[in-house]
């Protein structure tokens, strides 16, 4: 029981904190995009695809909105709850 306990701990907080770590690294970030990103290529591409301007909700602006402003609160105990549980599930023991 402890060792799913454990895993389920660890496993929620790398979820929250892995979100900001990634999104920076493939170029969301506070600042905007980043030139010359894996993020300027998604926005890039979801411009041409709408006619020139990156649409309100589309996936690149949620990013982006993450990117810059972090996650909510509620997002923040969704993600955990779900990095738990599948840590707890992946490395639990058969205890």
């Amino acid at each position: 029981m402890a060792g799913m306990l454990i895993a389920g701990v660890v496993g929620g907080v790398t979820a929250v904190a892995a979100v900001p770590m990634v999104l920076g690294a493939v170029g969301f970030t506070g600042a905007g995009i980043a030139a010359s990103s894996i993020a300027a290529k998604m926005m890039s591409a979801a411009a041409v695809a709408n006619g020139g301007g990156v649409a309100a909700g589309s996936l690149v602006a949620t990013l982006q909105s993450v990117g810059a402003a972090g996650l909510s609160t509620t997002s923040n105990a969704l993600l955990g709850s779900a990095g738990s549980t599948l840590a707890a599930w992946i490395w639990g023991s058969d205890e």
